[in-house]
């Protein structure tokens, strides 16, 4: 979960960005009549963004629109409650996919089912899946993908061969990965680093974990925790294992100080996403590869969402969002930034493979979009609170502080209360 770089986790975690689409109270418009997109974006990405913004604009001239730096999105969604409340929100604002069910019972949100699934031209059966389930909330399509990731294994080739470790492959399982973390720890070295700050960055792994393990969050019809299981004892007992008794993790505090050390080849293995590839030193010899698997090799992916508000932002921002969501223009967006392509389709045009060269290990993500992404965080409003639960339940096993067991018998009281309370 989300989101590329330039946002403030560095996680292109809570996987997409969704673009909301809301009936307004108020117009968000400024005084030269452009609509507005509230975005996070810094660095290459706003640099990216202002550049098609103004290809459009030199074209549109009835349907301009404005780039609007939100401030960061980690706080998008209260950004966005709160202009609900002036009377003057966006026409489209990017928010995190976990924020979107806190947005689709607002009368300023507009239900786009029929003005994306029905419009051909669009394709939304296009969209990569991760993409589409995140934007659609109880049938019904609520934005569309501003971003899909997920995660995937970034290893240091050197420090494997000085190690004289084998390289993972694509049936690496979950002994081979602890044994390689052990071998990689010496010297003030760690093999691999979790971001263990008790925020969804650190929960979103251990859902990996859990759905490599066979498990799930929550029950079939959502009503009770799921993940006090077999698995959910796997998975934790894996944690464990290697934080405490092999001491072969590095416990990141949230601050991404885990890619200065990778770079540095002080870790020897990371849990992350493409937004983090073109962050790494051209000295350090890298690979990707999907991640280890006890009953399968799931991953997690954490697509963002644009949503749109207002009759003003489906009639005059919704058109500049399916035009910057084709595959051309995205793959050009995709190009300046890394992100990964958002269409299945883009992986065919012919200016895919110089995207692949420029970032090598991608392919791996994309091929992780159709065969390792088979579940999704539910899109329920209470989520958010699940997310801490769990947060803290991952953070004191990673510490030492509880057992697997204990950690997931308290958060599943706690789960299963916050549900029985909605």
């Amino acid at each position: 979960m989300a989101h590329g770089r330039g946002l403030s986790r560095r996680t292109v975690l809570m996987m997409g960005a969704t673009l909301v689409m809301t009936a307004a109270c108020g117009s968000g418009s400024g005084g030269d009549g452009k609509v507005q997109v509230w975005h996070g974006y810094t660095d290459k990405e706003a640099a990216a963004l202002d550049k098609l913004v103004a290809r459009w604009n030199s074209t549109h001239p009835e349907q301009q629109v404005e780039a609007v730096f939100n401030g960061g999105n980690d706080n998008a969604l209260q950004k966005t409650l709160a202009s609900f409340a002036s009377g003057n929100p966006p026409e489209v604002a990017y928010q995190y996919g976990s924020s979107i069910t806190g947005l689709t019972d607002r009368p300023q949100t507009q239900d786009l089912t029929d003005a994306v699934r029905g419009d051909t031209a669009f394709d939304w059966d296009d969209l990569f899946p991760a993409g589409r389930e995140a934007a659609t909330v109880n049938g019904k399509i609520y934005g569309v993908p501003a971003l899909v990731d997920n995660l995937s294994l970034v290893y240091n080739k050197k420090l494997f061969d000085d190690a004289g470790i084998a390289h993972p492959t694509e049936q690496w399982t979950w002994d081979e990965f602890r044994s390689a973390a052990k071998k990689l720890t010496a010297d003030g070295r760690f093999g691999w680093a979790y971001v263990n700050d008790g925020t969804e960055d650190t929960v979103w792994r251990f859902l990996a974990l859990l759905w490599q393990a066979g498990g799930d969050l929550l029950s079939a019809d959502g009503k009770k925790a799921a993940f006090n299981s077999d698995a959910g004892r796997a998975a934790m007992g894996l944690l464990r294992d290697m934080a405490v008794t092999d001491k072969s993790v590095y416990l990141d505090a949230g601050d991404q100080q885990y890619l200065n050390l990778f770079n540095s080849g002080r870790i020897g293995m990371l849990w992350t996403g493409p937004w983090d590839l073109g962050s790494i030193n051209e000295d350090v010899s890298y690979g990707v590869q999907v991640l280890p698997g006890k009953v399968t090799h799931a991953t997690i992916a954490g697509p963002d969402t644009f949503v749109v508000f207002g009759e003003n932002g489906r009639k005059n921002a919704l058109p500049f969002l399916k035009w910057l969501l084709s595959a051309e223009i995205h793959l050009e967006f995709a190009m300046e930034t890394g992100h990964l392509p958002i269409r299945q389709s883009e992986v065919d045009l012919a200016g895919y493979a110089e995207f692949e060269a420029k970032y090598p290990g991608t392919e791996v993500f994309v091929d992780n979009l159709a065969k390792n992404v088979t579940k999704a965080r539910p899109n329920i409003p209470q989520y958010p609170k699940i997310s801490q639960i769990l947060g803290t339940a991952v953070q004191s096993v990673l510490l030492g502080q509880a057992e697997p067991q204990a950690a997931l018998d308290q958060a599943t009281g706690e789960v299963d209360q916050e549900l029985a309370a909605s």
